[in-house]
């Protein structure tokens, strides 16, 4: 199993157990181990080998939680959330994501009418059963209403790239008015998590009330859900098929409240647990509306204000995740994230060699009007035929064609590369003599992705030793929310990477943003350079950058740590 499925055991076992009045110190050491889990780089599964002893060296991890890992890890089950699933229906644990109804409530409708789905809620909310249960009433039914709305619509989350054009559109509407002083996204949108649910927007302005008019009659605003003096949420229309209809909640606060607020509804939640802590360790409570001693307003015009207030630097939004923020800031450690502007060239890309839409020429010339100086050429090896792969004599003959190009357009340099398989039985697809003739190798996992990890690793470690190698594409060989990652035991495979010069990428597709954000922390830690690059298969491909950098800029990297920061002479000597 993969970690991020053993974090889902346990955060399903706290949710369970929630619904039974468990003790909330118990379910919080749940809650913090699953998001420990999902942070670690190396496979539970071979932790686990060295007894619950060895997994207790894990942050947050006691005798009873390491005991229940083994038994996770030994059965690919936890009798304990066996017993409770056979207790408490799926959809019952669905209802604790409606907002404005708690555990407690949730017990209720389940016990007391038998209700175990959400359409089965809508149908007692809509009938009256809800309003009739002791303690509930006409208002909490239609709480109860409007946020099945809200659970059914956010059941489906969307890439942030597809998000970020309507967010755009949006706040550049807002900004526009004679009456907003201030506009931004906040949420997970901001911290540039990967998906997002929904989006949040907070302004400053003289006339909240033509904020929301000018809100409620966007072109991308299909229906406004409710509204009140000061917040508004809508259900905006999307820019293209395929993408879910997002809602989004506007606040128009105080400019005094700005920062504060920015800061409160950005996140993450772990993040601002520990701010709040901080805040009472000295003396000082900071909510949405600023940082106060006792009822004295002390900062929360900006967000500068609110995090000096409390001693802190100003930490980035995407590194907001309470992992190692706030060490770094303590160290006064905190990185210069990498920026799109810093890149200078772009290292995988597809031509109509195999599976691309464009020309080589057509290719670098849309790079060069990106601001690129250069990019390599990486179309499939054989392996891939369904994206009519290469093989030696057609690669060769690609190469030449791409050594054509190269004096037909001046202020960009063109590579010679090749995205190579990694097959099955850990051998590379193309030979040795051919590899050695390109400029830039990405070894690349495609098939076999179920293989066991033992298999899995040997096949990335023989490619990493492989001296022709530059560079191990979209490691893990995911896709966001449909296929998960091949089972790798990263540690060791950074540690190859690192002995033998080999690079590590982020892919920067946006279904792919491999390595995530955990794993490319890890890799810089080992010292491995790191290059963001788009897999553009076309000249509009080029985009996805912005989503590679976003991942960057999560994992704490920075224009050292990132090889295609570098001029194309400093580049050439990281190649081994």
């Amino acid at each position: 199993m993969h970690n991020s499925e053993i974090a889902s055991l346990f955060d399903e076992l706290a949710d369970l157990l929630e619904l039974q009045g468990a003790n909330a110190f118990r379910l919080r050491a749940y809650r913090n181990a699953a998001r420990t889990l999902g942070s670690l780089t190396e496979p539970l599964s071979e932790l686990a080998q060295g007894g619950a002893k060895a997994l207790q060296t894990i942050d947050g991890i006691g005798k009873d939680l390491s005991e229940k890992l083994v038994t996770i890890v030994e059965t690919g089950e936890l009798p304990q959330l066996e017993e409770l699933r056979e207790q408490i229906p799926s959809g019952v644990v669905m209802m604790l994501r409606i907002p404005g109804i708690g555990p407690k409530k949730v017990a209720a409708i389940f016990n007391e009418l038998g209700v175990t789905t959400l359409d089965q809620l809508r149908e007692a909310a809509e009938q009256g059963q809800i309003a009739g249960l002791k303690g509930f009433g006409a208002k909490t039914a239609a709480t109860i209403l409007e946020g099945l709305d809200q659970v059914e619509q956010s059941a489906q989350r969307v890439y942030h790239a597809d998000a970020r054009p309507i967010v755009n559109q949006i706040v550049e509407s807002l900004a526009a008015l004679d009456s907003v002083t201030q506009v931004s996204v906040a949420g997970s949108f901001r911290r540039c998590c990967e998906t997002v649910g929904d989006l949040d927007v907070l302004a400053t302005a003289t006339d909240s009330a033509q904020v929301m008019d000018a809100l409620a009659a966007h072109p991308l605003v299909e229906k406004v859900l409710a509204r009140g003096e000061t917040k508004q949420r809508v259900r905006l229309s999307p820019l293209f098929d395929g993408v879910k209809k997002l809602e989004l909640d506007l606040r128009v606060v105080p400019v005094e409240s700005y920062g504060a607020a920015m800061q409160y509804f950005t996140g993450s939640k772990e993040h601002n647990i520990v701010i709040r802590k901080r805040a009472q360790e000295l003396g000082l409570k900071v909510n949405e509306y600023g940082v106060f001693r006792g009822e004295e307003y002390v900062a929360g015009g900006s967000e500068a204000e609110v995090y000096a207030a409390l001693g802190l630097p100003f930490i980035a939004p995407e590194l907001r995740e309470n992992r190692r923020e706030f060490d770094l800031a303590a160290a006064g450690a905190l990185p210069e994230l990498v920026t799109v502007d810093d890149i200078q060239g772009d290292l995988h890309m597809h031509t109509t060699a195999t599976d691309g839409q464009a020309s080589i020429l057509e290719m670098a010339e849309a790079a060069k009007a990106r601001g690129l100086k250069y990019i390599a050429i990486t179309d499939h090896s054989k392996r891939v035929t369904m994206a009519n792969g290469l093989d030696s004599a057609r690669l060769r003959a690609h190469w030449k064609n791409i050594d054509k190009a190269r004096g037909k357009i001046s202020g960009i340099e063109i590579l010679c590369g090749i995205e190579c398989d990694i097959l099955e039985d850990a051998t590379m697809d193309l030979p040795d003599d051919v590899l050695a003739e390109a400029d830039w190798v990405v070894a690349v996992l495609h098939y076999g992705l179920k293989q066991p990890r033992d298999q899995i690793n040997k096949r990335l470690l023989n490619a990493i030793r492989n001296p022709h190698v530059s560079v191990i594409g979209h490691p893990s060989g995911r896709v966001i929310g449909k296929r998960p990652g091949a089972e790798i035991s990263f540690s060791e495979v950074f540690q190859a990477a690192a002995d033998h010069g080999c690079m590590m990428e982020i892919n920067a597709h946006r279904s792919r943003l491999d390595l995530d954000d955990v794993h490319a922390a890890a890799a810089k830690d080992f010292g491995i350079p790191i290059v963001i690059s788009t897999d553009a298969h076309s000249v509009n491909g080029f985009v996805e950058l912005q989503n590679g950098i976003n991942q960057a800029r999560r994992a704490g990297l920075t224009t050292d740590d990132v090889a295609n920061t570098r001029n194309i002479n400093e580049f050439r000597k990281l190649i081994r």
